[in-house]
């Protein structure tokens, strides 16, 4: 695979009450995404909880994930660490397993220069024989992929996409404008851009919302192929009340909230992530419902 289009589904990785990964209810969620018509499955990225698994948990899950997708579509594993050494290690064990691609989030906690941050791409890039995506995502690492950085990046040969999710638009311009639309993927990492980062030329976008609708999310690509920009509009602007909630709280917990609504129990996230207050709950409750009321899946 060299190439990323359409929705990719971040996908959360569920626990028991305990936080035990349950295989059967991730062979399900996985499935439900396949079903919904969903793109490609993205799995432990952030909405994955990565960062709050060990690197045998982690390569257990992508091993099911793999699996039960079974070639139906391309899947990303997220792979990255917070140093280079980890990461190729993270990363040589997701190829071998047959992950499509890798998604590798910048080095997080200690701040990093531009430099470094290069370097550790390249290392992670020369040391797999699969494409390889730059995360970025500042607000959670701490550290920026510049856009000259990236422009250095993408003529790395099995270097082949971003996934942007800094939520800044102008961050996905620039990359879009320094790398090659043949040869580089721009994929947008903020379900709130994904239309406007394809009508700026962009491939597609990794939804975390997809763990909660799916079906809706997947069609912001399907009707923006087929040329009904205005559908596309409608279905994008559809998930901003769900979109809202995650100032509730953590992100990713507000997710599974939302998607334990839907019924696809997905557990809690892992401590000390996993606390909404009473007032958080139920407005998750009441938004899934008219959601869902007014047709979105």
């Amino acid at each position: 695979m060299s190439s990323i289009s359409g929705i990719l589904a971040a996908i959360a990785t569920p626990f028991d009450g305990d936080e035990n990964l349950v295989e059967a209810a991730l062979r399900a969620h996985v499935r439900r995404q396949l079903d919904a018509g969903i793109h490609g499955i993205f799995a432990l990225g952030t909405n994955g909880e990565f960062y709050a698994q060990s690197a045998d948990e982690r390569a257990e899950a992508a091993r099911i994930v793999i699996d039960e997708v079974a070639g139906a579509v391309p899947v990303v594993i997220g792979a990255g660490a917070a140093t280079t050494r980890e990461t190729i290690a993270i990363a040589a064990d997701a190829a071998a397993a047959g992950a499509d691609a890798l998604s590798i989030i910048t080095p997080y906690f200690a701040a990093a220069s531009q430099v470094e941050i290069e370097n550790h791409f390249r290392a992670v890039a020369d040391s797999v024989d699969v494409p390889v995506i730059v995360y970025n995502i500042p607000a959670r690492t701490g550290n920026v992929v510049a856009p000259a950085t990236l422009e250095k990046l993408a003529a790395v040969d099995n270097i082949t996409a971003v996934k942007d999710s800094s939520g800044n638009f102008d961050t996905i311009l620039q990359y879009l404008e320094r790398t090659d639309r043949e040869t580089f993927d721009v994929i947008s990492g903020n379900d709130s851009l994904i239309l406007w980062t394809l009508l700026a030329g962009g491939s597609g976008g990794i939804s975390g919302i997809a763990n909660i609708y799916p079906q809706t999310m997947a069609s912001i690509y399907d009707l923006f192929v087929a040329g009904d920009t205005d559908a596309a509009r409608t279905a994008q602007d559809s998930i901003r009340p769900i979109r809202n909630c995650l100032a509730l709280g953590n992100p990713n917990t507000v997710v599974k909230a939302a998607a334990n609504e839907r019924g696809f129990g997905l557990g809690p996230a892992r401590a000390p992530f996993n606390a909404l207050s009473d007032e958080a709950k139920k407005r998750v409750a009441a938004t899934v419902a008219a959601d869902v009321e007014r047709g979105l899946a």
